[in-house]
């Protein structure tokens, strides 16, 4: 057996597909999207790469593959992905894989890659009765160790800084203690969670306007028939596309999927996930972008792929997140420029979206005051469902508008 490799490398030159042949040993382990460590060059360096392509017999391959990583951060159908985003963009494949990889996984050295957090945490190993009794005939008798025991009646599973900090113990009584067998620790991730200062209080759906009932039924079609479709909503500001996009949502959960919004700039993500962990709470939902830590990312990457987290909130890099059954993709306010990338690989998160809602039947929404004019002229040529949002939602008013020649205001104030 033989494998296509591309090199996790971002030269020009090695832009290229390499033949290797695969061990014995390994042919269980290997497949499209495996990520492998192999020979290059005539110093045998070792390189980091993705395995592209099996295939039963090869001309070019004269070396073997060293090892393949136990973890699978690939698969054929990003693999696939990545060619198509290669062609479209002029980029090296390698460059697109990147993108597809959980947060801080990139490099080719493995010890400098990002982890999970790991953490100790302290438990009973007797039950509670047993030892009160054992204090009773004082075989536990330390004021401290009992200080620590008795903490742990209510407190099991705390961390072990934090039981020192609040029990008042030292670091040496709780390794007594787990010495004479009265506690266990145990080595556990800790989950970096970006929502952990956040205390919002849950709300109930609103009432949609007819213009917003319209809109919800006509997307929500697609939704329940597994269909994709490209919609615009092009509603004034304040007109209730965020409730549109709440119920959406809702109903892609309905259908036990997944959901990907994208907002055009990080300072407008908390206030949005505000509102969806008003209306969903913070279990299902996970944020992607830059203002995150690299390991909070990474843990929401992972939250993610576990398919612990349905809905996705994030900026344009969102778009590359691994969820599972994805149902919809929301590209709030669609005209902006921010959706286009000014690095390479220069991708567009809107064409990516497309694509993707394509490959699972599902419908892209893209929402505006404001459309893009590209998108404004699908939906005049019905090649976009357009759904207008005239008036603002709750019966509220559109400001007074005053156009001011600020010329004749200078020439007052000279």
């Amino acid at each position: 057996m033989f494998a296509e490799v591309i090199l996790n490398n971002n030269a020009k030159a090695l832009n290229k597909i390499f033949d290797y042949q695969v061990p014995k040993e390994l042919e269980e382990k290997v497949h499209i999207g495996a990520r492998v460590l192999v020979p290059f060059g005539r110093s045998k360096k070792i390189e980091d790469g993705f395995i592209i392509s099996l295939k039963g017999n090869s001309e070019y391959a004269n070396k073997d593959i060293v090892s393949i990583e136990n973890q699978d951060f690939m698969t054929e159908e990003k693999i696939n992905f990545a060619k198509l985003m290669a062609r479209k963009y002029f980029c090296n494949i390698s460059e697109c894989i990147k993108l597809m990889l959980p947060p801080g996984t990139g490099s080719k050295e493995i010890d400098s890659r990002v982890k999970e957090k790991m953490g100790n945490f302290v438990y009973l190993s007797k039950e509670k009765v047993e030892i009160e009794e054992l204090i009773e005939k004082k075989l536990l008798k330390s004021d401290k160790q009992i200080r620590a025991v008795r903490f742990l009646y209510d407190n099991e599973g705390i961390y072990i800084s934090d039981l020192e900090a609040l029990a008042d113990v030292s670091y040496s009584i709780i390794k007594t203690l787990e010495k004479n067998g009265y506690i266990k620790i145990q080595s556990e991730v800790i989950k970096r969670n970006p929502f952990i200062n956040k205390h919002i209080k849950r709300d109930k759906n609103k009432i949609l306007t007819n213009e917003q009932q319209v809109c919800f039924d006509g997307i929500n079609y697609y939704i329940e028939h597994n269909e994709y479709s490209n919609n615009l909503i092009y509603g004034v500001t304040g007109s209730g596309k965020t409730e549109i996009y709440l119920r959406l949502i809702e109903s892609v959960l309905n259908n036990n999927k997944s959901a990907i919004l994208l907002v055009p700039e990080i300072s407008l993500t908390p206030q949005m996930v505000d509102r969806f962990i008003a209306r969903f709470g913070e279990n299902m939902i996970a944020v992607l972008h830059s203002k995150l830590s690299i390991g909070e990312r990474y843990d929401e990457w992972k939250k993610i792929e576990s398919g612990e987290a349905q809905i996705v909130i994030g900026a344009r890099s969102a778009i590359f997140a691994p969820v599972k059954k994805l149902g919809i993709i929301i590209i709030d306010e669609e005209h902006d420029m921010s959706y286009k990338s000014d690095m390479t690989p220069r991708y567009n998160a809107k064409d990516l979206a497309k694509y993707i809602c394509k490959i699972n039947a599902c419908p892209l929404v893209l929402g505006s005051a404001t459309p893009d004019i590209n998108t404004f002229y699908e939906s005049e040529t019905k090649e976009c469902n357009r759904y207008t949002l005239r008036n603002r939602a709750g019966n509220s008013t559109l400001p007074d508008v005053n156009i001011v020649d600020l010329r004749q205001e200078l020439i007052k104030r000279k």
